[in-house]
């Protein structure tokens, strides 16, 4: 499938989301009530319903991620800062959804509701080398920690509870210049990435970010 016709893809389901959800009961105007409605109507369709993530449309798992990196990432999809590259066909799809919600305050109340999820830990689907990527994830350590846990302070998220796919397409994105040009955070992971080899560097280094789960 080519770009064009991934884009009209991605597009195309975003409509009909929006549609369907547009006959929906009236939303809560407050609480966690209106930070499950609208996670319930807007997110879930992709992410599930327990943030459990959907591969089949390249939507990770999000489910326990700290509530300050859920709502800076929706903010960046809002203001253009993320989905803005044409390679970046998920940022694409993503970018329009998050401006269904309708202010900022929504943005933190479902961010807070996707904090509270239970995470998950996908089963790996990559070929990696777990010990090759242990040294490769030295550089990683100093803003992701040695536990792949994150670091609000440096604005890096935890690692361990999404996709293994997931973090290897952002390393890509990153070492393209498709994510992370006008972010500031963004702009620190693009020499990170690069200092990656190849792909399989990255599935090497993921598999290791595995093995950090529950630590």
């Amino acid at each position: 499938m080519n770009k064009l016709s991934s884009l009209a893809l991605a597009l195309g389901f975003i409509t009909s989301v929006v549609a369907v959800n547009s006959g929906c009961a009236t939303a809560p105007a407050a609480g966690p009530e209106r930070g499950e409605y609208l996670f319930s109507n807007y997110c879930a369709p992709c992410h599930n319903g327990t943030g459990i993530g959907k591969p089949n449309v390249a939507a990770p798992a999000i489910a326990g991620l700290p509530q300050w990196y859920v709502q800076r990432q929706l903010m960046n999809y809002r203001s253009d800062v993320r989905g803005y590259h044409f390679d970046d066909i998920e940022g694409l799809r993503m970018k329009p959804m998050s401006k269904t919600l309708m202010s900022d305050n929504d943005v933190a109340i479902v961010s807070e509701y996707v904090s509270r999820l239970a995470p998950v830990q996908p089963a790996a689907s990559l070929d990696g080398d777990a010990e090759k990527g242990k040294a490769l994830y030295g550089t990683c350590m100093a803003c992701h920690q040695a536990n792949g846990q994150g670091n609000e302070a440096l604005g890096a998220p935890p690692l361990t509870n999404t996709h293994d796919w997931y973090l290897v397409t952002q390393l890509k994105k990153f070492k393209g210049g498709v994510r992370g040009a006008k972010d500031q955070y963004g702009t620190s992971m693009a020499p990170m990435a690069s200092g990656l080899s190849d792909e399989q560097a990255m599935n090497d280094v993921v598999a290791y970010v595995l093995t950090l789960r529950g630590q």
